[in-house]
């Protein structure tokens, strides 16, 4: 199960080869909700676990207790999974008439 951003940067990412992580808080620009310093962590958060799930490969830089991620690249299972989600038509919370 993927969240809203997760979906967000795996599509994103889908165009190119290298995406910088930079360009991610256009996801929550216009919203309001999240601070600069909470958006920070939430998609260092997504990158991590997508990393983890094998659909994304990391680039950055690591320090002796901790990895930057600065650029994020899809792996073939990624890049698979992105077209199937841009195949995906969203249904519509309708209730049935009986």
């Amino acid at each position: 199960m993927l969240s809203k951003l997760q979906k967000y940067i795996l599509i994103n990412s889908l165009v190119g080869g290298r995406y910088a992580r930079g360009k991610l808080k256009k996801f929550y620009v216009g919203t309001g909700k999240t601070k600069v310093k909470d958006a920070t962590k939430i998609i260092t958060r997504s990158l991590e676990r997508l990393i983890d799930k094998g659909l994304m490969v990391g680039y950055g830089e690591r320090t002796r207790h901790k990895w930057f991620i600065k650029e994020v690249q899809l792996t073939r299972s990624g890049k698979r999974l992105a077209k199937k989600l841009l195949g995906e038509q969203q249904s519509l919370p309708f209730k049935k008439k009986k």
